[in-house]
């Protein structure tokens, strides 16, 4: 049985995290890592990277280097690459492919990316040997893929005593098909290495696929081999991880069989696979896979269950059981089918009359055992340890996860190899499986798969739970169970996973006395095997002992030295420790207690007795000698443990509660007291209540206290009578009012006078709130004295004269009422009467309420993000009204929380869950009010870009950051999080600044923070705060990020000595995030203008003059020099001083020499002065130059980037644009009815399109009959070849009618095109026979002229359908979609048909018209309240606007089904008025006979403007042509008023005078016309890549080729060789015009017949111009082009060549593929009839045709009458039949 282990994605979730102390060994690659294997033999690793082999031994050092790229190479070029036949071929990177070892016949099979992934193999000992390699086979050696991320696996196995080579790749854009294959690895029966192993030994792709594989490993297990590979499906979109089995010796590949491999839990389903590994104890597969997210599991699956299934599965099939599950690969029918029973059995490999190349949805699925979040996992690798699995996982964060595969799948280690650089795939153990092989980029690492000498006790090796690992009781360390010598035996090493060390279970005695020491018996779990001969030793404390050993009992004896007992405790704790052997090998500890009796006694205060009697020890209370003592034999006057209640003791104390300032007697009772005399003192406390411990002594003896009373004062805290007289009756505190004093509470017996028992009249000193709404509802709290005793004491509270509601619960004695306000209608103030047991209290007149009215008017802002955080303020009237807890704020049903209470309220607004506008809710206590004004909730704030990208740690660095959102934001602040990722949160650091700063809407600046020194061993995300929303600063393709700080080399000896007026700062990674704007150097106080930043150099002009050091600087300077200080953002690096050049060359003077020699020693001075000045002035002139030249060039260096980067953001942005709507093509139906019938001179009305056949119900059935009778003949050959030659013989059978004639036959075969193939090769082998023998074969197929040209463009059409649907369509689609909004982009002539951008010369708008772009917001009447905004141009035609409306508004729907723009109106409403816009109205402008379309400029319409879209009425017509609508275009073809848009035409007199103009004058003209030819040039190249990408969708051989293609192009090859026609130019015209002039212009000047769109006439224009690129690049003839060609030659000349090669290339690519066979191809094409031929109106066409037997009725009897096959088969009979049943049907048509 062997099990598969499947993994999906894992997120780092570990037990342990390796320190890395030591460094992994490892080799470095100078280019990217692609695969690696190991000799298990010798230990030799091989190593396959980008243009390169290594060869290494086992610790990673080179032996042999090869280098195997860059090549010369094309992936579209066949090898060999001549540059004379492959143009294009450029240095090309060679990644590896394969690399497999192939040790029967020592040779390594490698495979590279270059020449369509030929393999070569080499010799294993020394990889510089070829043994074979051969570029010149062509097709049948091309084994990997040469697309770089396309993944080809491989397996070599023996089959019939020799070595194959399996193979699995998936299906690149300039691959050969074949998806797996076997090939051969020896040279036999005529078959070179490499070649398939038989024709049909392979799983491969006829024609277009509409799935993607990408291969992950393949492997074999007995008699068959397995791929596991992910595959997605198009359409519909799905992910699909499939396994696929097939017996190794299966040459025909009927074997083979793939099904899903699912796994699956509740919250879905983990789809793609990432890694796979196979091992042998029970052969475990494990799968790293994830599920589009980072969301990852692992499953387990059994292999034979797997095997199980797909026997199931087979049986099913061939039984017809549960056929819906089932496919046959690139097949649309279901393979599945009656066999007999037993057909799987008796057939185990298949067999050819059974289905094959099968697959079906239903797999094996099983639920993940573990599952993570958060990484890829990005390869996998297992091996057994002690019969224990374990799993090797690297990730795509640089860790390597280590995975226990047990019953419970546990994570128990990771290691961080290179952080954030994913782990490769190919993850390998060395021959020892000691090591492990780790890849990552560029890096392999060598790394152990254990550690356990790491861990130095037996805990931590538990902790570990690490299964290499074990504890190894004599050795006392934690080794692998190989290493411990007595490891097998019991309980000799423990191993890691179990969790369990050597414990001491139990001691006795437990514990003993301090004072009475003895021997200690311990009993230890697990225990080793112990003899007496193993030294023991016990070490209690610090004394060590020899132990003895008694039935496995460990003896020791007590320490020679007992520690002394803590204060506060009664015992000491003391360590002991087992060890053994001379070197005292630890095996377990303990901790063991000695007891102090005259301890214990002090644990309880005033408690001695209990304290001892009741403790766990073994101790006794001696009463009369009043000590705590070891228990004994002793009866008399002790107390023994645990009898506690036994000892002498006071307790109960009467009364417990005792006045203060008051003399009182307490009363106690006392127990077992027969020897003790007592008495006590109480004294006085300042407090209103205080427990107090009373403790008894006799004879200087403490005896045992339980008294515990309370003290209280009356007076504290209760100031007024009401506090007073509601105190605690025991307290009995009563309002004393003597005379002369102040009253106030005391003890009763205090108190000289009678005490009162009623309490004055209660008095009210303030209130909250103050105000309250007119509902009331909030509460309202009266505080005061004298309100009352207790709650029932409030009899009745009013509040300006309205009763308010008594809340007892808030009640407080004498202070404070609380009661909620009762409703008042009118705005009213007064005052607060209390009703307290009758006696009242009323507010003074300064203390009273108002009822009032809150009215909110309005807030600010209006809107803010989803994410809430807005600080919201509400306007308006009375809005202080209760207080701030009793206004409640609601945007919608979300609340607002409240900060700010008064004339305005401020809230800030919570989270949201969707954009919308809400309403703003106000609560005053019960009160709703409604704020008239909406809170819009806005989309979040976005990033889209962000320059630059990142910054130096110390911070300071200005970021840019484009986004959107931003205007709805009020506070922004910084954050920044840094994380280890091997500890993660446990070490996150947070970093937090305030310098952010909106420059506008949709830009935010803000200054990086300073940050740790080391950011590169952090995970670090950047966040700006803004309000609630944490927006992270990142993108689609990168984060914000932070490198470490720039180094700088201090200046020699601290000095720079300037004097080239450069200053030169040298160090490292200065410009990794600063540029030569942002950085800053100063020479003392001044700027030094820096003028080169490189990574290593700091070029700067320093000022002309040397500056002032800096004030700071004045107290160190040296010789008063200025410092230079570079400052990048918030650092400042001080690297030295400058000193400058002031070096004057002193003019000697020698006044002794001769006066003659005086003026010739000053010349020759002041010349070597002048010099040396002129040499130093151009030295620093030069090194200026220089600098200057340094910082033009970087200058212009950032320009060209700038530019082409905006360029590039531009074609994104357009393709962004296509991409959105979709691609809406045409069913198969309406797209065969375009092609063959809208050219037809009834077109959208012809009777095949509608549909539409009169036939009277009573003659229906008869006709149909008839017409199925008449399909029946057609099937005949004999009759429907006869048929056609005589229609052609016919004078009158005009070419239009041969080629509808054509069409109808094609849709009354479409069930049979098989036969309708049959047909049309005979036909065309006639046709072919006449060319030859006129001798004019190149002129075949150049015209539709005959009935067979047409069949052949009807079934290439045919047969292209779904290629064009699934391949060719989404380019041609973008094309046209590019060049209709690069035409819309600019002004376009509405009455002309030219435009401002366009292709066509002739189309050109040849004056420049000024023009703005306006967005109009849209409203569709009956459409919703919401708006669209619409771009369209102040020039353009209200008609132009209403298709641009109608385009954006109903993009979601077909073109066939939106308005026309004649049937809508346009309404405009600037303010409260509405006025119709139309092309032609009463406004319109008039010159003559002139009239001008009216444009939104001519109406003043501006940006913004709102506008409704409604169907057109009668009353919206324009008032000048009320007859013409709808369809004001009419008016533009009115001969009365001649109209213009853009561009006046010339008149009639202009005309004439013009003809009478000199030449000089027209050429003028001509000139200025010609001036916007650069026009064509600009859409050119924007236009460029989709046209490009359209030539290379149908030009491409290497992609998917139709095999109607393939087939007819063989064809033509065949006919070609068989009449010995060798001219390949003739060969060429053939295929152009039976293939790119016959199909693929048709389609690219007609979009319309594919998709569902309507292209307009200038748009058609520019189509025009590519379709004759596209036929100029199809023939062979040069072009000669010169300065009078037309501008669409010329536009696209240079790209002519390249085209023509292209086409060559296709040809020839063609040419060499693998030949489609007659029955391939019947298959296919019985695939297109059975999918489509019951949409086609198959018997309208029959009617159709029989119209014309009909006409020429006579002259095809006589030919069938003539033809002896005819004849035979009585066809003419036949006709004759149907024609009198048909007859009355013609007569009534």
């Amino acid at each position: 049985m062997a099990l598969w282990i499947w993994t999906l994605s894992i997120v780092s979730c570990f037990c342990i995290t390796f320190s890395r102390s030591e460094e992994l060994e490892f080799f470095q690659s100078a280019t990217e890592l692609n695969h690696l294997t190991v000799d298990n033999d010798t230990g030799i690793i091989y190593l396959g990277v980008v243009n390169a082999l290594y060869q290494l031994t086992e610790k990673l050092v080179v032996r042999i280097h090869v280098e195997t790229g860059p090549r010369k190479d094309n992936k579209k070029c066949t090898p060999p690459i001549e540059e004379n036949q492959c143009k294009e071929a450029v240095l090309t990177d060679n990644y590896n492919k394969l690399l497999l070892l192939n040790k029967e016949n020592k040779t390594i099979v490698v495979c590279g990316s270059l020449f369509k992934g030929i393999c070569a193999t080499r010799d294993l000992e020394n990889i510089t040997k070829v043994t074979h390699y051969v570029e010149t086979s062509g097709e049948k050696s091309f084994v990997a893929s040469n697309d770089e991320n396309v993944s080809t696996v491989g397996l070599i196995t023996s089959l019939d005593n020799d070595q194959v080579l399996f193979v699995g790749k998936g299906n690149g854009p300039n691959d050969n098909g074949i998806i797996i294959s076997t090939r051969q690895l020896h040279e036999k029966d005529g078959k070179d290495i490499f070649e398939m192993y038989s024709d049909s030994a392979a799983v491969k792709s006829a024609y277009h696929s509409s799935s993607t594989q990408q291969f992950v490993t393949v492997f074999e297990d007995k008699n068959y081999v397995y791929f596991i590979f992910n595959q997605q499906e198009k359409q519909p979109v799905n992910n699909r991880t499939l396994i696929a089995r097939l017996c190794k010796d299966d040459a025909h590949y009927y074997s083979y069989f793939e099904m899903d491999l699912g796994c699956k839990d509740e919250d879905g389903s983990y789809d793609h696979c990432h890694s796979a590994y196979v091992t042998t104890p029970g052969k475990k597969l494990k799968v790293n896979k994830d599920n589009g997210s980072l969301k990852s599991a692992m499953c387990v699956f059994s292999l034979r269950h797997i095997n199980e299934k797909m026997e199931k599965n087979r049986d099913d099939c061939y039984t017809n059981k549960n056929t819906s599950m089932f496919y046959k690969l690139f097949a649309v029918e279901n393979p599945c089918g009656p066999h007999g029973q037993n057909a799987s059995k008796n057939f185990p490999c298949g067999s050819e009359h059974l289905p094959y190349l099968l697959g079906s949805k239903n797999g094996v699925i099983e639920k993940p055992v573990l599952q993570k979040e958060g990484m890829n996992l990005t390869a996998v690798t297992v091996t057994v340890e002690n019969g224990h699995t374990v799993a090797f996982v690297g990730t795509s964060d640089g860790k390597i996860l280590k995975v226990f595969l047990s019953s419970n799948v546990t994570e128990y280690s990771s290691l961080t190899i290179e952080l954030n650089k994913p782990i490769k795939n190919d993850l390998v153990l060395d021959k020892t499986q000691e090591y492990l092989y780790v890849m990552t980029t560029d890096k392999v690492h060598r790394l152990p798969v254990q550690q356990c000498h790491k861990y130095s006790d037996c805990e931590k090796c538990m902790q570990a739970q690490d299964p290499y690992c074990g504890w190894c009781v004599r050795k006392g360390n934690c080794t692998k169970k190989a290493d411990c010598e007595m490891a097998n035996k019991e309980n000799e090493w423990l191993w890691s996973p179990n969790g369990t060390c050597m414990t001491i279970i139990s001691a006795d005695p437990q514990n003993m006395s301090r004072r009475a020491p003895a021997k200690v018996k311990l009993t230890v779990s697990p225990l080793p095997t112990l003899s007496t001969s193993d030294k023991l030793w016990c070490t209690f404390g610090e004394t060590s002992h020899r132990a003895q050993l008694n039935e496995g009992v460990i003896i020791c004896d007590p320490p020679d030295m007992i520690p002394p007992t803590p204060k506060g405790q009664d015992h000491v704790s003391v360590p002991l420790q087992l060890t053994f052997g001379e070197n005292k090998t630890f095996f377990a500890s303990h901790t063991y207690p000695f007891y102090d009796c005259e301890e214990a006694m002090n644990l309880y205060e005033n408690q001695p007795c209990y304290s001892c009697a009741s403790n766990r020890w073994n101790c006794q209370w001696d009463w009369k000698k009043h000590i705590c003592e070891e228990s004994s034999s002793a009866q008399d006057g002790v107390i023994k443990s645990v009898t506690e209640e036994e000892c002498p003791q006071f307790l109960n104390p009467n009364p417990s509660i005792i006045p203060m300032e008051y003399r009182t007697t307490v009363h106690f009772e006392g127990r077992h007291l027969a020897y003790y005399q007592v008495s006590g003192l109480i004294q006085s406390y300042a407090n209103e209540t205080l427990k107090l411990k009373l403790s008894i002594r006799t004879d200087k003896v403490k005896i045992d206290s339980k008294l515990m009373v309370t003290l209280y004062n009356c007076s504290y805290g209760r100031s007024d009578c009401s506090l007073c007289l509601a105190a605690h009756e025991d307290y009995k505190c009563v309002w004393c009012e003597e005379d002369g004093k102040p009253s106030k509470c005391v003890y009763e017996k205090l108190c000289r006078a009678p005490p009162t028992n009623t309490c004055p009249y209660p008095e009210i000193t303030r209130i909250e709130p103050k105000t309250g709404p007119l509902d009331g509802g909030i509460l309202l709290t009266i505080m005061g004295s004298n309100l009352g005793i207790k709650a029932e004491d409030v009899k009745n509270i009013t509040v300006a004269d309205k009763e308010c509601i008594f809340k007892e619960e808030f009640y407080s004695v004498s202070t404070r009422i609380v009661c909620q306000v009762g409703e008042m209608k009118v705005p009213k103030q007064g005052q607060i009467e209390v009703n307290i047991n009758g006696k009242l209290g009323q507010s003074p007149s300064d203390v009273q309420f108002t009822y009032q009215d809150p009215q909110p008017t309005g807030i600010r802002p209006q809107s803010g993000p989803q994410a809430g955080g807005t600080t919201l303020t509400i306007t308006g009237m009375n809005l202080a009204t209760g207080s701030k807890k009793d206004v409640r704020v609601f945007l919608g049903s979300q609340p607002c929380n409240v900060t700010e209470f008064g004339d305005e309220i401020v809230c800030v607004t919570g989270r949201n869950s969707k954009v919308e506008a809400v309403g703003v809710t106000m609560r005053y206590g019960e009160t709703k009010i409604d704020v008239p004004v909406q809170f819009s909730y806005s989309e979040n704030p976005t990033v889209t870009k962000f320059k630059p990208v990142n910054s130096f740690s110390s911070g300071g660095r200005n970021i840019t950051v484009t986004g959107t959102g931003f205007e709805l934001i009020q506070s922004f602040s910084l954050m920044v999080h840094a994380e280890r990722p091997e500890v993660g949160k446990l070490s996150s650091k947070t970093f937090v600044g305030n310098w952010v700063m909106r420059l506008n809407e949709t830009t935010v600046v803000f200054s990086s923070l300073p940050i740790l020194e080391d950011p590169e061993n952090y995970n670090i995300t950047t966040i700006i705060q803004m309000d609630h929303y944490q927006l992270v600063v990142k993108n689609e393709s990168h984060s914000f990020t932070y490198v470490a700080d720039p180094t700088f080399e201090n200046f020699t000896d601290g000095i720079k000595k300037q004097v080239n007026k450069l200053i030169n700062a040298k160090g490292s990674n200065l410009n990794k995030a600063m540029t030569i704007d942002e950085a800053q150097a100063f020479v003392g106080d001044e700027p030094c203008n820096i003028k080169t930043l490189t990574e290593t150099d700091l070029y700067c002009e320093p000022p002309e003059v040397q500056p002032q050091p800096k004030k700071r600087q004045k107290r160190d300077m040296i010789n008063n020099l200025p410092e230079f200080i570079v400052k990048f953002g918030l650092r400042e690096w001080v690297l030295g001083r400058v000193e400058y050049d002031t070096r004057v060359s002193d003019i000697p003077l020698n006044l002794i020499l001769p006066l003659v020699l005086i003026p010739m020693i000053a010349i020759i001075i002041i010349s070597i002065i002048c010099y040396r000045r002129k040499s130093q002035q151009a030295e620093r002139e030069y090194e200026k130059i220089k600098s200057q030249l340094e910082g033009l060039e970087e200058s212009v260096r950032d320009r060209c980037k700038k530019e082409f980067t905006d360029l590039m953001i531009e074609m994104e942005d357009q393709t962004n644009d296509v991409n959105e709507a979709g691609i809406p093509v045409l069913d198969y139906k309406t797209y065969t009815d375009r092609v063959f019938f809208l050219p037809s001179k009834d077109g959208e009305k012809d009777v095949m399109i509608t549909g539409k056949l009169d036939i009277p119900e009573a003659r229906r059935q008869t006709v149909e009959q008839a017409l199925n009778q008449f399909s029946n003949l057609l099937n005949s050959k004999s009759f429907l070849i006869n048929f056609i030659h005589t229609l052609e013989n016919q004078r009158e059978f005009s070419a239009r009618a041969k080629v509808y004639f054509a069409s109808l036959l094609t849709v009354a075969l479409h069930g049979k095109l098989e036969y309708y193939t049959d047909i049309m090769r005979t036909l065309f082998l006639e046709l072919m026979e006449q060319y030859v023998v006129a001798k004019n074969p190149k002129l075949m197929l150049r015209r539709s002229e005959t009935v067979v040209e047409r069949m052949l463009s009807n079934w290439m059409s045919i047969c292209l359908y779904q290629y064009l649907k699934d391949n060719a369509g989404e380019p041609l689609y973008k094309l046209f979609k590019a060049i209709k909004h690069q035409v819309e982009k600019g002004p376009v002539d509405a009455v002309l048909k030219k435009a401002k951008y366009t292709l066509n010369d002739t189309g050109l708008l040849g004056d420049d018209v000024e023009y703005t772009q306006l967005t109009v917001n849209v409203y569709v009447q009956d459409g919703g309240t919401d708006s669209t905004p619409v771009k369209v141009l102040n020039c353009d035609t209200i008609s132009q606007v209403k298709e641009k409306i109608i385009d954006q508004v109903y993009r979601n729907l077909p073109c066939s089904q939106w308005p026309k723009a004649e049937s809508v109106a346009l309404e405009w409403r600037p303010g409260s008025t509405a006025q119709i816009l139309s092309d032609l109205d009463l406004t319109s402008q008039r010159d003559g006979r002139w009239k001008r379309i009216n444009t939104l400029m001519h109406y003043n319409v501006r940006d913004g403007a709102t506008l409704i879209l409604s169907k057109m009425g009668i009353s919206q017509q324009p008032e000048d042509s009320q007859q013409d609508v709808p369809g004001e275009r009419h008016a533009l073809l009115e001969d009365e008023n001649k109209v213009w848009h853009l561009v006046r035409p010339v008149d009639e007199i202009d005309e004439s005078k013009s003809k009478r103009g000199s030449v000089k004058e027209k050429e003028r003209t001509k000139a200025i016309t010609e001036i916007y030819l650069t026009r064509l040039l600009s859409v050119k190249g924007t236009l460029q890549q989709f046209v490009d990408d359209f030539f290379h969708s149908v030009l491409n051989s290497n992609h998917v080729v139709p095999p109607a293609v393939k087939y007819f192009f063989d064809f033509l090859d065949e006919q070609a060789e068989k009449h010995d026609i060798k001219d390949e130019d003739t060969i060429h015209i053939w295929k152009t015009n039976s293939l790119p002039l016959r199909f693929w212009v048709n389609i690219l000047k007609n979009p319309h017949f594919i998709f569902d769109v309507h292209v307009h006439e200038v748009v058609d224009a520019s189509l025009s111009v590519i379709a004759q690129t596209f036929m100029d690049a199809c023939t062979r003839t040069e072009h000669k082009l010169s300065r009078d060609s037309p501008s669409n030659k010329l536009l696209y000349a240079k790209e002519i060549s390249n085209y023509k090669k292209m086409v060559e290339d296709y040809y020839k690519g063609i040419r060499q593929m693998v030949p489609v066979s007659d029955q391939d191809m019947n298959t296919h094409l019985a695939e297109i009839s059975r999918a489509h031929t019951d949409s086609l109106n198959t018997l309208v066409a029959l009617h159709q045709l029989y119209q014309y037997t009909n006409k020429y009725y006579d002259e095809i009897i006589n030919a069938l009458e003539e033809d002896p096959a005819a004849q035979k088969m009585q066809l003419a009979f036949r006709l004759q039949q149907i024609a009198a049943a048909l007859e009355n049907k013609v007569t009534d048509l």
